[in-house]
């Protein structure tokens, strides 16, 4: 999981928006600063033309090693787009029948409630802890649609901007909010891993739960006041 705010990334461009919400894979390369090498080669793969040389190294392999069958090889479009959506579409997305066999419907319906309880729980103590009492904010959970890699999940927190009047925008969040997200968000039994199953079965790669801060209980804003 990866959670964007304008600390996170070094492109600010890749936060402007007119609309929640707010999307980024396939729409904006975001670059993680920070967050380890695993997270950046996830993106890195993310990127479809990358995906697509990778897929073709076999044929500029042949060409290297049977120099005579080089043009050939090279004259073979149609050989090299089947091999292209062999990979994408057969091998690294799930078709129909699979997506619907990820996950029994009681389950499903239980980690999608799960998962509204804990992003409603996360808005309200970011709401409360910051004192908001207009606009409203959501969670938005975006995952790759890529089935057989790990998981790729962009968090953010995205503002209506009513509460400040302006527009929309991506919360700049504390580490203190941060660290509640990792925290909350995917403790078993919704884990990252059962939420891409949710995710690819739904064939909706973005998630998002909004809150009102005016309907923030007051017992919930003076526990904020004791400490976030």
């Amino acid at each position: 999981m990866f959670i964007i705010t304008p600390k996170t990334i070094p492109n600010r461009a890749a936060l402007e928006f007119r609309q929640i919400p707010r999307r980024f894979l396939g729409r904006s390369f975001v670059w993680p600063r920070g967050g380890g090498w695993r997270l950046k080669a996830r993106v890195v793969f993310e990127l479809e033309l990358l995906r697509y040389l990778t897929a073709l190294a076999p044929f500029a392999g042949m060409a290297l090693i049977w120099r005579s069958s080089a043009l050939a090889i090279a004259q073979a479009p149609a050989l090299m787009v089947l091999v292209i959506y062999v990979v994408e579409m057969r091998f690294l997305r799930l078709g129909p029948a699979a997506r619907a066999g990820l996950l029994d419907e009681a389950t499903r319906d239980r980690l999608a409630d799960l998962l509204a309880v804990r992003a409603r729980a996360i808005l309200t103590r970011i709401g409360a802890g910051r004192r908001l009492t207009t606009g409203t904010l959501f969670l938005v959970v975006e995952q790759s649609e890529l089935a057989r890699v790990a998981p790729l999940t962009f968090v953010t927190v995205q503002s209506d901007g009513d509460g400040g009047g302006g527009g929309p925008e991506i919360v700049d969040l504390t580490e203190a909010e941060q660290a509640l997200i990792h925290g909350t968000l995917f403790a078993p039994p919704l884990t990252e891993a059962a939420m891409q199953k949710l995710t690819l079965m739904r064939k909706d790669t973005v998630s998002v739960t909004g809150l009102e801060m005016r309907a923030i209980p007051a017992h919930d804003r003076m526990a904020a006041l004791t400490g976030f």
